[in-house]
């Protein structure tokens, strides 16, 4: 009864959250106690709620408590820790069904610390000591709790399989390579394990490194989907204001045809309506007439009949009727058949550009229909020949190997030029890129290898000339074999190995431009994925000192 006591007291004096005695003991205002690290660490999580709650009961606090440390169960949990007995150990640390148990605890095994292989036996800490305080017991090869020690038996030999057959390629006992192994390739399972730890470390990091470079696909698989989704909504945009541009000029057209219409309709039915207006006035003036002959026909008294007849035999003159041009009630068909044949021939031009334009939509070009090339004779399938425009070169800078090279030097007398950069020490290629490209350039000193847009800024020394500064520009700085990319006045570290050569890559229509640091293989330094909306121009911009050059290579 007593130890049971003993044992109630522990448990009444254990910390619920690290189930171990107090240490620091502290009483929350609910009368319940904890290590004060402990419950300091589960506050620290509620941080964030700012109401705090004691693990126990749940009360809560608006206010996180001020934590005194308890005097008198401190000198309580002193006591008893002199008495020297364990506390009974929690629930946790017993073996489960699916915990390795350890093979020397008598009654309910607790959860094994360490299995040797020596032993072929598992451990709990208590019975895992004498390994660490015995000699013999030192020497052993101590691993995580495992349940496959068994495994390490030869089956044959019941003992300790501690050789590897290379021949068979399998784990053997000492028996087995004098036995049925004999004249094999055998060497000790450390041995192998030696070799095949190399193997597998050459292994990892060819894994580490599809890792990284399938991280890079994926990124750049992000940027094209942030690309086209870019791409199709400004097309979508552009083609809806052209269409109801369109729309509009058919609706203006409309609008006109409609007032031509009226107008001509207006002028015509008065032209008729005076017509009208005249038979009318001619046929009344008949009528008349008509009615005063016959008056004068009933006359008995010839003398008057002869006096009057004169005056009243005279006809008024008659309506000239030959401007009257009477169709047969087809007056405005024509317009009709006009609009029709306006309608027919747009209808056959939108058929016709509706295919084109389909096409041109199906043909667009992303990074999973058309991967780029991969190796150096992939590139220099694309490779092209650039010549430099003395006429955009700045006046400190030299060309020459047939225009392919560029030098710092001092001011030259070059004649005046619109295309000429005044301000930075750049040049442009003569001619535009073509669709898809690839060149090297050998440079030493700060240079910028760069592709621009031709209606670039030329004069002056602001940010809008310089490569790399603006968005006309792209531009790749070569310091000293260390590289930075730069956009928009955006610089971006670039790390790779050190090269003086670097590789550009360009598919204008994929909207595609990487540089490559070029040895003996070739290493991605950085890849843009945009959309170029004009043609592209190699250029150099060579910094600082008179000795910074670059060189466009001849690439067979």
């Amino acid at each position: 009864m007593a130890q049971k006591g003993v044992q109630l007291d522990r448990e009444t004096f254990s910390c619920s959250i690290c189930l171990d005695l107090l240490k620091n003991p502290v009483t929350l205002p609910c009368g319940h106690s904890y290590c004060m690290n402990c419950i300091n660490d589960f506050w620290d999580g509620e941080e964030e709620k700012k109401i705090y709650s004691c693990p126990q009961c749940r009360q809560t606090f608006t206010a996180r408590p001020v934590l005194v440390k308890s005097t008198m169960l401190a000198v309580l949990v002193e006591e008893l820790k002199k008495t020297g007995l364990q506390a009974a150990p929690a629930d946790h640390i017993y073996a489960g069904p699916e915990d390795v148990a350890c093979d020397f605890c008598a009654e309910r095994k607790l959860k094994a610390f360490k299995s040797c292989l020596e032993c072929l036996a598992s451990y709990c800490e208590k019975h895992l000591q004498p390994h660490y305080d015995v000699a013999p017991f030192k020497k052993h090869k101590l691993v995580e709790p495992s349940k496959k020690l068994q495994e390490n038996i030869c089956s044959r030999h019941d003992e300790v399989m501690k050789m590897f057959c290379r021949t068979d390629q399998q784990s053997i006992c000492y028996l087995c390579s004098v036995d049925e192994h004999k004249g094999h390739n055998t060497v000790s399972a450390a041995a192998e394990r030696t070799e095949r730890q190399r193997e597998l470390e050459v292994s990892r990091q060819n894994i580490q490194q599809r890792i990284q470079d399938r991280e890079k696909d994926v990124k750049l698989l992000q940027q094209e989907v942030e690309a086209i989704n870019q791409s199709a909504d400004q097309t979508v945009e552009h083609s809806e204001k052209i269409f109801t541009e369109l729309i509009h000029l058919i609706q203006k057209r409309s609008s006109d045809v409609k007032q031509q219409i009226r107008s001509q309709q207006e002028t015509e039915v008065s032209r008729v309506k005076e017509l009208q207006e005249k038979l009318e006035q001619e046929i009344t003036e008949l009528k008349r007439k008509d009615a005063e002959l016959k008056q004068l026909s009933h006359t008995e008294d010839h003398i008057q009949f002869l006096h009057n007849y004169p005056s009243l035999s005279a006809l008024i003159k008659s309506t000239d009727l030959s401007s009257i041009n009477i169709r047969p009630l087809r007056y405005f068909e024509d317009v009709t058949a006009a609009v029709s044949e306006v309608r027919d021939k747009l209808q056959d031009i939108l058929r016709e550009e509706w295919t084109n334009i389909s096409l041109t939509v199906t043909e667009v070009d992303v990074l999973l229909s058309q991967p780029g090339p991969k190796t150096r004779a992939e590139f220099l399938k694309y490779s092209c020949e650039i010549s430099l425009d003395p006429n955009t070169a700045n006046a400190c800078l030299l060309l020459s190997e047939e225009n392919r090279k560029a030098t710092s030097t001092k001011k030259q007398s070059y004649s005046d030029h619109p295309d000429r950069f005044t301000g930075w020490s750049q040049v442009l290629s003569g001619e535009s890129l073509p669709g898809r490209c690839y060149w090297e350039v050998e440079s030493g000193g700060n240079v910028y290898v760069a592709v621009a847009y031709n209606t670039i800024n030329r004069a002056g020394w602001d940010n809008e000339c310089a490569f790399g500064r603006n968005d006309k520009s792209w531009a790749l700085n070569c310091n000293n074999n260390s590289f930075t990319f730069w956009y928009n006045n955006i610089q971006t570290p670039v790390s790779g190995p050190r090269s003086s050569r670097v590789g550009v890559y360009l598919d204008h229509r994929a909207g595609i431009l990487s540089f490559y640091s070029v040895s003996e293989t070739m290493t991605l330094l950085h890849r843009v994925q945009t959309t170029f909306t004009q043609p592209l121009y190699a250029g150099l911009w060579c910094r600082n000192s008179h000795d910074t050059k670059a060189e466009f290579i001849k690439l067979k």
